[in-house]
């Protein structure tokens, strides 16, 4: 399922106690192919990066990640910015997440670009990565 990012249609994630991390990653690419998520293991302030060693192991379950006991459907739209996504997620599930957009083969940290929205980022990668 390719989402087009023409259409301002509310997005689901379906996140549960027993929600692998990988799944709802898998989830998140299905609406943006050059975005991913990954999960931290604390929260960060717009703007700022985290180190790579604070990532979540991608077998993880939700259970194991979160700071709350909340479970749920997380909305979102295309016109949401990175930083209201990511907020979202930590304010409903306790869960720290950082938007990463494709750029060739690398993955870019989003966080110089937080109030950029998922489509213009997501834009942004298809256009980074045309041609390989």
């Amino acid at each position: 399922m390719y989402f087009n990012p023409k259409e301002d249609a509310l997005m689901r994630l379906t996140i549960g106690g027993d929600t692998r991390l990988s799944s709802l990653q898998s989830d998140f690419n299905n609406y943006f192919p050059y975005l991913k998520i990954e999960f931290f293991k604390i929260p960060h302030r717009i703007g700022e990066a985290l180190a790579k060693n604070l990532i979540y192991d991608k077998n993880k379950m939700v259970r194991d990640c979160r700071l709350m006991k909340s479970e749920g459907v997380l909305e979102f739209s295309n016109s949401m910015t990175v930083s209201d996504f990511e907020d979202k997620f930590q304010k409903e599930f306790g869960l720290s997440v950082q938007v990463f957009r494709r750029s060739g083969n690398v993955w870019l940290e989003t966080s110089a670009t937080d109030s950029w929205t998922l489509e213009q980022q997501n834009s942004e990668g298809a256009e980074l990565s045309s041609g390989l």
